[in-house]
Order: C-alpha cells, then structure tokens, then sequence
C-alpha cells in the first residue's frame, strides 16, 4: 500500500525547522530548551539537556557493545518511568526500531510480540523479568536491559525505592536472566560520549505499534520517522491555538507505551513543555496527593480517568487556576463527563480521535471552539471521508465508514501485506472501521464503532483473544465474548459460554482467563448458556448476544 502517492511525507506548511525523522525533533527540542524540565516521574526531573545526555549513553552502548545494527527491534517493556524515554530515544538514535511493549502482557502475549516483531534486545523493569524468563528461548532476544524505578535517582533515594518496591512492595518477583545487563551501568560507560550517527530518511520504519487493527488480529502498525513527525507537527498546530504556555506542566498518567500518550509526549517536547508522568493513576487518591505538587497546565487523560478524579475529595480541592488545556482520547468522552471536569476544573476537554494506524490523531477539538460529542475537526493536511457499503463517498451529514489519507496513516501492517491492501481504499484511504458523519460544519461526530471492538479504559480488547483463550478451556464448547456498559471503565467483557461440564463456574472460567490474559481483558461476568446464536453458515452472531443483554439490562 501506498498512501503517499497523494500526501508530502512530512507536510512543509507545518515545518519550518525541516525535520525529517524523530532523532531531528528530538535533537531540536533538546538544543533549543536544553535548561527547561523535560520529564518528571517519582521525584526526578530531567532536562533536556539531561535527557540528550543519557539518550546518547544508551545509544552509544547499543552501538559499541551489542551486534544490534539499524533497522533491528527492541522491545521497551516499561511503566512511566523516566528512563523510558531515555531508552526510546537512545535506540533511535542507535538507528533501531521501537516495539512498545504493554507492561501489563502476560509472558504468552510477550511471546508472540516479540516472536512476530524478530525483536533483539528488549528493555524491561525488574517486576516483569520473571514473565520474560519463561519465553526468551523462543524468541531472537540476545541483549536485555533490565531497570528498577529508582535507578536514574541520586544514590539514597535510588537505595530507598528500589528497597521498597522490591522488599516492602514485593513487586520483583525472583528470576534467572544470566544474561541482562542493569540499565544503569550501561548508561554509566558511555555519559560523556556521542553515538555514530545514522543516516535515516523520513520513509524508514521507526515503530512497530502492535494492535488488533480493523480486523482483529494482533499485528505491528508499521510507523515512520515521517509519520510520527508529521503527527506531532499536526498536534502542535492544534494545540499551540491555546498559547505558548500551555505546555509548561503537563500532567501525563496515560502509559508512554500507548500510541496515545507516545506521540502526545513527543507534542509536548516539541512545545519545550514537561511531562509529569503518573506510574499508578489507577491509584487515584494518590494521583490526587501527587497532583498537589503542581499547578498543571495541561492535562492528557480519558474519560474514565476524568470521572474518577472529579469524584476524589482531595482532587477537589486543588489549585488548577493554571490549567488551559485538557485532552482526551482513548475512548469515547461522554457529555456528563465533560460537562464534571469543568464545573470542577474550570477547563474544557478538547476531544480527539485517532487509531494506531494513524500514529495516532486525525481530529481533535480546537482551542475555544469545543463541539462536546464530536470529535472536532481533522488536523491539518489532513482529509477524512465517509463511505458507504460499496466504498461510495456520502455527502456531509449521511452516516457511513469513517476513512483517512494524510501523512500520519501508517506504511502498512507488518508482515501482513494482504491486511495492509485490505484496509485502504484505491485512491489511498485508510479505512477506520468506525461509523461517522461529517457534520456541514466539517466536525465530526463518531456515531458508532467496529461492532465487536471493546474498550477497556481506552484499551482494545478483540473478541477473538478472550475466544480462544476461553475456548481451550477442557470444559468449554464453545464461547463469544462482547462489551457490557461500565460506568468505571467505559466498557467490561463478558463471555457466554456453552460448557460441557456443568460443574464449570464463573470463578473457574476467570481464574483460567487471569494466566493468559491480561487483567483487563478478564471477563467481569461470565454467562452459561445451551447454544450460542449462529447464522446458516456457523458464524456467532455477537450482535445478537448484544441485543439480548441489552434487553436484559433494560
């Protein structure tokens, strides 16, 4: 597939400084606010001078004491830390390609990630090394990294987290990589040294971001350098509408690995703002104590996130005088959300929409002109359609399959060059799978979804994942999986299940969900039934499962 036949690879309008690959916007943000904080986590600042300095150490190591040469994969596997950044722009600028890795992935889901990417080294905090330990033999990893949340603090305070997450919290459970190498040493040997630089056209991969696509099997996004240029370059031109200030304390608890939050990152340094970054958000009364060291203004959530906080006594009570901007993404933003964060914060939510395909954004509300319940309007250079069944354009204000051409849509799926055909149009389209309409205003309004897609918290989970681990179950016949209404978590899994033992139980099924699956996509409600609704061919019909849960619930 080929999408640039009509699109610059990186639009010119949108950058003056001529960057062509993210060593550039990161060398240039690095110059130009060297002084200013860059990324805060558990404490620690760096600076951008800092950061360029680590960043190089890393990259110097990969170059002179691995085989890794550009163009191979590392996995980075890691909560918000700041050494992920550190690392992600250390192996760009070795000349590597980036595979994020979900630090939640059980070692199965590892195993296929880093087995399909052909990934080489990997970098991944202690908590996670025993999951690794069990796959590695089968896969092409040779060089591993491992790090501990305190390792870029001073000596005592390095000394007291790393103590207590490993012996108060007993979150690093035992393992045996002979091989690994602590993050810190390595960066150690190369602090005051510049790595060989490496040629790199817009065009060369820089990402592979693994997602389920519109077709539901888990497949590497291919990313590059142009792509996610071109979408932080877009970004900035949305968001700078607020002013040259709203980057200056940027509130981040959404996880680096997401395409999200990576390339809203990447916005932020490009805006010389900082990053505050959020380890647990999940843990709201502490996000809210932590929250009360800074007067943020920016804050990038979802809309769980948002509810959750407004509903927290001791958020209530902060100062946010200084917050200009909020973003959300992920999922969908519902109006009483919306409508609590800013009778709360005083801030209006700016709504974006974006899939990994499209590294990620293709609209976001502008500054001060917010539509609540659409998803604003496409970014610049940016050109979105609507089709029908038979791939016809519609005219603004029909409903029909939301479609994307610009310089964000990815080069294509990795090692899935039929997928990759399948999901454009002739005239190069990325097709979303998501039911719009363009209003005559030209915002745009996602009406509906890809019918079997669930969103956890803003994660995907496909139907077909949780089938096939459920249905390996000894007492399961047969199974389907779809999304339930959830106040917390925007949506929740449920599965029907027809068991050939009787004495198979809910808890049963879980506990078999929970070695295999990431916590997020577990079932929260398992459902026996005798036969499962099929069309004359065999195939499940989730819809109606869909529709008599929702009757049930009415």
């Amino acid at each position: 597939m080929d999408n640039r036949q009509t699109t610059e690879l990186i639009p010119a309008e949108l950058n003056p400084e001529g960057l062509r690959n993210l060593n550039e916007l990161f060398d240039f943000a690095c110059r130009k606010y060297a002084d200013r904080p860059a990324f805060t986590s558990f404490g620690r600042t760096l600076n951008f001078a800092e950061l360029s300095k680590l960043a190089n150490a890393f990259a110097c190591y990969l170059q002179r004491d691995t085989e890794l040469r550009p163009g191979d994969r590392i996995a980075i596997q890691l909560p918000n830390l700041i050494q992920y950044p550190v690392v992600l722009f250390g192996a760009l600028r070795a000349g590597l390609v980036v595979v994020n890795t979900n630090p939640l992935y059980t070692s199965a889901e590892m195993e296929y990630q880093f087995k399909d990417s052909g990934a080489k080294a990997l970098v991944i905090h202690k908590s996670m090394a025993h999951k690794a330990e069990k796959i590695l033999g089968s896969t092409r990893i040779k060089n591993i990294f491992v790090t501990q949340v305190g390792d870029l603090h001073g000596f005592v305070k390095r000394t007291l987290l790393n103590a207590a997450v490993k012996y108060v919290k007993k979150m690093e459970p035992a393992y045996n990589l002979p091989q690994a190498l602590d993050l810190r040493p390595a960066l150690d040997k190369y602090l005051d040294e510049t790595p060989d630089q490496i040629k790199q056209e817009p065009d060369d991969l820089a990402v592979l971001q693994y997602t389920g696509g519109t077709t539901g099997v888990s497949k590497g996004a291919m990313l590059s350098h142009a792509n996610l240029v071109s979408n932080c370059l877009q970004g900035c031109e949305r968001i700078n509408q607020a002013g040259d200030d709203w980057a200056e304390t940027v509130i981040s608890p959404l996880p680096l690995y997401h395409i999200y939050a990576f390339t809203l990152s990447q916005i932020v340094m490009l805006a010389g703002g900082h990053s505050v970054l959020i380890p647990n958000p999940r843990d709201i009364e502490g996000f809210a104590k932590e929250l009360s060291h800074w007067h943020p203004s920016a804050f990038l959530g979802l809309n769980t996130l948002f509810v959750a906080l407004c509903n927290n006594a001791t958020f209530q009570q902060l100062d946010l005088s200084k917050l200009k901007v909020t973003v959300s993404g992920g999922m969908a933003l519902t109006h009483s959300a919306a409508e609590l964060w800013q009778s709360v914060t005083g801030c209006q939510i700016m709504e974006g929409y974006g899939l990994t395909e499209t590294s990620p954004a293709v609209a976001i509300n502008p500054y001060g002109a917010v539509q609540v319940g659409t998803i604003g309007l496409p970014l610049a250079a940016t050109e979105v359609i609507v089709i029908d069944k038979e791939g016809k354009p519609l005219a603004n204000g029909e409903i029909g399959e939301l479609c994307v051409r610009g310089p964000q849509v990815m080069k294509g799926y990795w090692l899935h060059s039929d997928e990759s055909s399948a999901c454009m149009t002739a005239d190069g389209y990325l097709k979303t799978g998501d039911i719009a309409q363009i209003q005559p205003d030209g915002y745009v309004k996602i009406v509906d979804r890809a019918k079997d897609l669930i969103i956890v918290s803003g994660f995907n989970v496909y139907p077909n994942e949780v089938e096939d681990v459920i249905s390996s179950h000894p007492d399961v016949l047969e199974c389907a999986a779809i999304g339930m209404p959830d106040a917390l978590c925007g949506e929740t899994v449920k599965a029907y299940i027809v068991r050939s033992d009787q004495k198979l139980s809910e808890e049963s099924v879980q506990n078999w969900c929970r070695e295999h699956l990431s916590a997020y996509k577990v079932p929260k409600e398992v459902e026996f039934i005798n036969e499962l609704p099929k069309t004359n061919v065999g195939k499940v019909l989730r819809r109606m499962l869909r529709e008599s849960a929702d009757s049930h619930a009415a």
